[in-house]
Formats: C-alpha cells, sequence, structure tokens
C-alpha cells in the first residue's frame, strides 16, 4: 500500500527526491560530526535532528552555542530563519492532510518537499511527492545525524579538518543564486554590515538577529 500511494510519480521524479534526500543525510553527517566537535552530547543532535527537522536552524543553534551565545538567542536565530516556513505552510496546505495527519504533514514540511510537492503537474502527483520527499527527509536527516555524532566523537577538533567551515560553506551555496535579484543583493549587503558592526558591541548570536534590520533597506 505504501508502494502504491506514491506509484503515480514518475520514476525520474522518485529518483530525484532520492537522490536530494541523500544529499540531506551527507548534510546530517556533517551536522552530527560538527556538534560533536563542539563538544555537545551525542544525544543533542539526534533529538534536534527529529524534533525540529530543520538543518540550518539547528546548525545556527549550535554554531551559536558553541561561540558563547545564549540558549534563548539561538533558538530565536533559529526561530526567524524558520520563518519561510509561514508561506510554505500557505502554498502546501492543500497536500499535508487532514486533522491527526496534518500534525505529521506540517512538520515534514521543508525545502525540499515544497518544491517536490509544487513542481507536479496533478494535485495527486503533488501530495505524493510532498509525503515522499518530506518523510526521506525526516528519515534520513536523523540517520545521518546520528551517522555524523559517531564519526565526530572520534575525530579531532573541527579546525583542525575544516568542519567548522561547513554551516557557512551550505548557507553562501544557498544564498548565492539569490544576490543575482540587485534589491536582495542590497538588503544582505546592508545586513551583513549592521551585523559585523555590532559584533564588538553585542552579545553573541544578537548580530545575527540585527542583521535582519537589512530588510529595511530600500533601493534607491
Amino acid at each position: 500500500m505504501f508502494t502504491q500511494r506514491f506509484s503515480c510519480l514518475s520514476a525520474d521524479t522518485r529518483k530525484a527526491i532520492f537522490l536530494v534526500c541523500l544529499a540531506v543525510a551527507v548534510v546530517g553527517v556533517s551536522y552530527g560530526s560538527l556538534a560533536m566537535a563542539y563538544g555537545f552530547p551525542l544525544w543533542l543532535p539526534l533529538v534536534l535532528s527529529i524534533t525540529v527537522l530543520a538543518g540550518a536552524s539547528e546548525f545556527m543553534f549550535i554554531g551559536i552555542i558553541a561561540s558563547g551565545g545564549h540558549p534563548l538567542a539561538a533558538a530565536a536565530a533559529g526561530l526567524l530563519v524558520n520563518a519561510r516556513h509561514i508561506p510554505f505552510g500557505v502554498a502546501v496546505r492543500d497536500l499535508v492532510g487532514n486533522r491527526a495527519a496534518a500534525l505529521l504533514g506540517c512538520h515534514i514540511m521543508n525545502d525540499e518537499s515544497v518544491v517536490f510537492g509544487l513542481a507536479q503537474s496533478t494535485h495527486e502527483q503533488r501530495k505524493a511527492a510532498f509525503w515522499l520527499c518530506g518523510l526521506g527527509v525526516a528519515t534520513l536527516w536523523p540517520l545521518g545525524a546520528l551517522l555524523g555524532s559517531v564519526i565526530g566523537s572520534l575525530l579531532p577538533s573541527p579546525e583542525a579538518i575544516g568542519l567548522d567551515a561547513v554551516f557557512p560553506a551550505i548557507l553562501l551555496a544557498l544564498v548565492i543564486p539569490a544576490l543575482k535579484n540587485r534589491t536582495t543583493l542590497i538588503r544582505a549587503t546592508s545586513g551583513a554590515a549592521i551585523s559585523l558592526a555590532a559584533v564588538p558591541f553585542a552579545p553573541v548570536g544578537l548580530p545575527v538577529l540585527l542583521s535582519l534590520l537589512g530588510v529595511l533597506t530600500r533601493k534607491k
């Protein structure tokens, strides 16, 4: 029955979803390894990967805490990063299911599941792609984090092997295409400037939040 539910998807779509979920697992390995290298207990990245299920927020959380930031500041930064899920929820409201199923459907909503869900031509295919990708990410992300945690406990410091550069590199790769838009470039640059200017004076974690003021910048 599980196979029949996704049989409406083409083989190419199922393959693409599998490859994306596999890539997510690889990033999860980096996340788990980095958490261990920063001195977090093994259970933390695993619990976060299951309950939060939002890679960028989780990376940011452990990064801010490891830098000496307050957990509330780290949590607030993670929530702001995931604020994009509000319009996502509106866009896929007919795909998440009803009643109890909607709780799980909302939990597995992420960038990948939304993109695959909205890219299909029929409602049946959209719903199948959304759930297949969402469940795949919800399964492979924690597994990757667990594997990374085990590996990370055996590795030297993150600086020695470059693990501390994983998260900035991932964010940079995600951001660069958006910077082709002039308005986005101006606002991102303004936010970065505000954040850097606040570093010497603001507590760890707060400059990240202050960078959001960059969205108020208008193109002249």
